[in-house]
């Protein structure tokens, strides 16, 4: 049976940095539509307190989600060195599609097959196909794409993260400073070689109660035109659920590698809210009955780039791979963990052993 590898990335982070200073002039509204009488430095504050966000990026206003996949898909393709003509599959995990200034969002042409039209990819046997799956999407494309390579339908996959949240963000919810917008992709071929790439996966999708977690929902202004949905996060759920099950989730898969957490890494955990993701990398070594540990094996990108839902692993292990990323490295041989968590709710982890 074949095994999956990387062998090229690629990720576009847009230009625009958007500080804190940016919602300084805006009107927030609770979850039960009431104005908050507080003043903005003091939300801000306790905001960037708990999410350790400062910055987060914007796309321009002419451009789009399949502009910033095909830039991270393109840079992707050349570092992997092929021909793309030879792509199997395109897989691309989004979940607002191409999104326009006013927030209409759109999938019809997908954005696998716009992804697949800018690159200019002539073979009519490429297929494209689109993952919405809420902030795992990537990971869940890379199980798939593996899934593909090892029922050998496939032997080269282009797998393409990218969301544009800062057009689905309601203008009245301070959650908008979470997020923001971003692109990953790498390319992905099957090998004869043992015991590498990926050596493990697990998925788990909780969609009871646990549904609406993450939803559209109308403004929080409860005068503002109702029509248009926004994303809606109910944090203290998601934050409780999450680690409650996404370091057991991660236990699991390393467990099934036949792996510890000291044969692992570096743990690409999705870029979330820091204090979210500290507390769930602290309970997975708990779970190994480690109560300290070297922070340095979950890095963080959502102090600078923000909440860019499916595109903060790819984009994160573009720049560790590049050696972009200051302090942190891949090794030979070496074993990582990808992990998310999201809409849905939806959880799953992936083990990957560099060749």
């Amino acid at each position: 049976m074949p095994n999956t590898i990387i062998i090229g990335s690629g990720s576009y982070i847009p230009t625009k940095i958007i500080g804190r200073e940016h919602f300084m002039d805006s009107v927030f509204y609770t979850d039960e539509g009431d104005e908050i009488d507080k003043p903005n430095e003091e939300i801000i504050q306790k905001f960037v307190d708990i999410t350790e966000i400062e910055n987060r990026r914007y796309l321009e206003d002419d451009e789009f989600n399949s502009d910033l996949g095909y830039r991270a898909a393109k840079e992707a393709i050349a570092d992997a060195n092929i021909d793309q003509e030879e792509i199997d599959y395109i897989i691309y995990a989004s979940n607002f599609g191409e999104v326009d200034r006013n927030g209409m969002t759109n999938f019809m042409p997908s954005m696998s097959a716009r992804v697949k039209n800018k690159l200019g990819i002539q073979n009519r046997t490429c297929v494209n196909y689109d993952m919405i799956f809420g902030c795992p999407g990537w990971v869940e494309a890379m199980i798939l794409a593996d899934t593909l390579i090892k029922a050998k339908k496939a032997k080269l996959i282009l797998v393409v993260g990218s969301e544009t949240l800062s057009r689905v963000t309601d203008a009245f919810d301070r959650n908008k400073m979470i997020f923001a917008d971003g692109a990953g992709a790498v390319v992905v071929k099957a090998t004869d070689e043992e015991n590498v790439g990926i050596i493990a996966d697990a998925t788990y999708c909780d969609n009871n109660v646990e549904l609406n977690y993450l939803e559209n929902a109308p403004s929080l202004k409860k005068d503002e035109d109702r029509r248009p949905l926004y994303i809606r996060m109910h944090g203290r759920k998601i934050y409780e659920y999450a680690l409650k099950y996404v370091p057991d989730a991660i236990k699991e898969t390393i467990d099934k590698a036949d792996l510890t957490i000291d044969d692992i890494d570096k743990i690409l955990i999705h870029q979330a809210n820091a204090k979210m993701d500290y507390a769930m990398i602290s309970r997975l070594h708990k779970l190994y009955g480690k109560s300290d540990y070297d922070h340095d094996i979950a890095p963080m990108t959502i102090q600078e780039f923000g909440n860019s839902s499916v595109a903060t692993i790819p984009t994160m292990f573009d720049l560790i791979r590049k050696g972009n990323m200051k302090g942190h490295q891949f090794k030979d041989k070496g074993n990582i963990v990808f992990a998310s968590v999201g809409a849905g709710m939806n959880i799953n982890a992936i083990v990957y052993r560099f060749p």
